[in-house]
């Protein structure tokens, strides 16, 4: 009798032990984010993880247009705000196709770096300098753009010069050399 319960005791431990380790891989599983149907490690740089993202098609493809691969590829830490697909689609008919012609690779490039940060700031800190900032902090870009950072329904919202603006729909994919925010518009510059 007590070796029955003492084998009975062991197999209760033993798938303890299996369910948390099985709920240990759940919980890592859980914590790569999905972006564009994709898990973004974060052992991947920036280009690396927004190569997969069947979201940001339009955006890997401009990046590559623009010779910022290297770039975003680099040690950084950058922080992207990244507009999908459908925020590209929404710009005016054309202004895409335009953008992506060799003869504008500066004013692409110009856009572009308008969603990049020197730095590795999570939403957090943004909210953090949001509040300290009484409700709007200043973001100055790579590209030399300023955009506003506010609060809205609880999301993240930047506000671009000419006063088009984004909410943060994914926060927080990290990436070894920085950190994405998925916004649904185009920043663009003043």
């Amino acid at each position: 009798m007590k070796t029955a319960m003492i084998l009975a005791a062991s197999a209760l431990a033993l798938a303890g032990c299996g369910g948390s380790m099985q709920s240990t891989a759940m919980q890592t599983a859980m914590q790569i984010p999905m972006v564009g149907g994709a898990a973004m490690y974060p052992t991947e740089n920036i280009i690396e993880n927004a190569v997969k993202s069947r979201d940001h098609t339009t955006l890997v493809a401009a990046v590559k247009a623009a010779g910022l691969v290297d770039v975003l590829s680099s040690d950084g830490p950058f922080t992207v705000f990244a507009p999908t697909d459908a925020a590209f689609a929404a710009l005016p008919e054309g202004a895409v196709a335009n953008l992506l012609k060799p003869e504008n690779k500066a004013a692409l490039t110009k856009v572009l770096t308008c969603h990049v940060v020197a730095g590795d700031v999570m939403a957090l800190a943004i909210g953090k300098m949001i509040a300290d900032d009484g409700g709007a902090h200043m973001v100055p870009t790579l590209g030399g753009c300023m955009l506003t950072a506010t609060r809205a329904g609880g999301a993240i919202v930047l506000t671009d010069e000419t006063g088009r603006s984004a909410r943060v729909t994914i926060a927080d994919v990290k990436q070894s050399n920085g950190v994405i925010h998925v916004i649904d518009a185009v920043m663009l510059p003043g």
